[in-house]
């Protein structure tokens, strides 16, 4: 096996692996929130946490080196309009997710205070949740999108 069809598999699994982990982690998220169970919240944000930080986290960086990396090896500009949408998508994802992290953590911290306490969920967990939600919308658009410029390359 090449070197450039080593890297470009190593790409497309790790897209595979941030698409796929990414939809996971907001999917059990979103059942756990939805249950309103302050204990389940907390025990699922944290294993949603490390799961961003054990897979989340190094596929994003696998995905931008090794996107880099393809192009470089190709001869490819950036300014390639399917390169350059899916380089914007990509950082758009970035801010989407940057703030998701934190608000992932400050929810599991307000579940887990809430089930410590015997209290209800309070207003700023409530809070989280619903810029968490509206945050991964335009990230799992972009996401998709990001698959679709990879897959059809368009010339623009």
């Amino acid at each position: 096996m090449t070197a450039y069809l080593l890297v470009k598999w190593i790409h497309v699994l790790s897209s595979t692996l941030l698409f796929g982990t990414g939809l996971g982690i907001a999917f059990f998220f979103w059942m756990a929130h939805r249950r309103g169970d302050a204990k389940a919240i907390a025990d699922t944000a944290r294993t949603v946490v490390i799961a961003d930080a054990c897979f989340t986290a190094p596929a994003v960086v696998v995905q931008l080196a090794s996107g880099l990396w393809l192009a470089h090896a190709l001869g490819m500009p950036l300014s390639v309009y399917w390169v350059r949408s899916a380089l914007f998508l990509f950082v758009l994802v970035g801010a989407c997710w940057l703030p998701v992290l934190w608000l992932q953590v400050r929810a599991r911290d307000l579940a887990r205070h809430a089930a410590q306490h015997d209290a209800p969920l309070p207003p700023a967990y409530h809070r989280a949740m619903r810029w968490w939600f509206w945050l991964g919308w335009p990230a799992f658009a972009s996401v998709m999108a990001i698959f679709w410029l990879m897959i059809a390359k368009p010339v623009g």
